[in-house]
């Protein structure tokens, strides 16, 4: 299992962008866990959802090119795995500022 990593982190950001995407298509407020239904009042529940799921889709983006990269080298994919995240996780807090 040479591409164990890339093959574990391509299967993580496909099963994050469907569930994104199926937040983004359907605005349903709770397909959201309930922790955060609870601790989450948004002034406009729809576009909250739709908002969230354009940060987790972007987010899904850090396993996915990191499994890209862990074609080549492991230590690579690490590192990118770490600071794309970082990254998109900083973008993805500018779409959430104005929904709150």
């Amino acid at each position: 299992m040479e591409y164990a990593y890339s093959i574990l982190m391509g299967i993580f950001s496909v099963v994050l962008l469907l569930y994104a995407g199926l937040m983004a298509l359907t605005k349903d407020y709770t397909l959201l866990p309930l922790r955060a239904r609870v601790s989450v009042k948004p002034k406009d529940p729809k576009k909250y959802t739709v908002q969230l799921s354009k940060v987790i889709a972007l987010t899904a983006l850090s396993p996915a090119l990191s499994a890209l990269v862990g074609l080549w080298s492991d230590v690579s994919a690490v590192i990118v795995l770490i600071v794309s995240a970082v990254i998109f996780i900083w973008i993805g807090t500018g779409f959430m500022k104005n929904v709150q």
